[in-house]
């Protein structure tokens, strides 16, 4: 697995947006709306590195609580996966626990993601 981005959870996307241009980043992908996990979604990028920019997209969002906890923050990052299965299935057995089902991201044309969560290390995506 590699690092394909960082997620990072903001209030306003087009606000965050133009701050982060100010220092340098530029806009990979136009602001996307992902209906199943009510959020909207865009990605910036400088130097190599590439963010992703989540905010909510009303009430049923399923980051609405972690913006109202933590307010504008990295909050996790995403691999790519070499066999989303078998790095899945790796990535469980050493005590990583599913918050999710496999599904497809909108944002990242439609390839499946699953989120997971670790006690340690907080949440991370794995990208097929």
């Amino acid at each position: 697995m590699r690092i394909h981005h960082i997620g990072y959870l903001v209030k306003h996307i087009e606000a965050a947006r133009e701050r982060f241009e100010e220092l340098g980043y530029n806009l990979k992908t136009d602001v996307v709306k992902d209906k199943e996990r009510g959020v909207l979604i865009c990605f910036i990028e400088k130097d190599g590195y590439l963010i992703e920019l989540v905010s909510p997209a009303g009430e049923g969002s399923s980051v609405k609580s972690l913006i109202k906890r933590y307010g504008n923050t990295p909050y996790h990052i995403c691999y790519q996966a070499d066999d989303f299965d078998r790095d899945l299935s790796e990535l469980e057995a050493g005590g990583f626990l599913r918050i999710d089902s496999p599904s497809p991201a909108p944002a990242i044309e439609g390839r499946k993601v699953c989120f997971l969560q670790n006690s340690q290390i907080g949440m991370v995506e794995l990208l097929m």
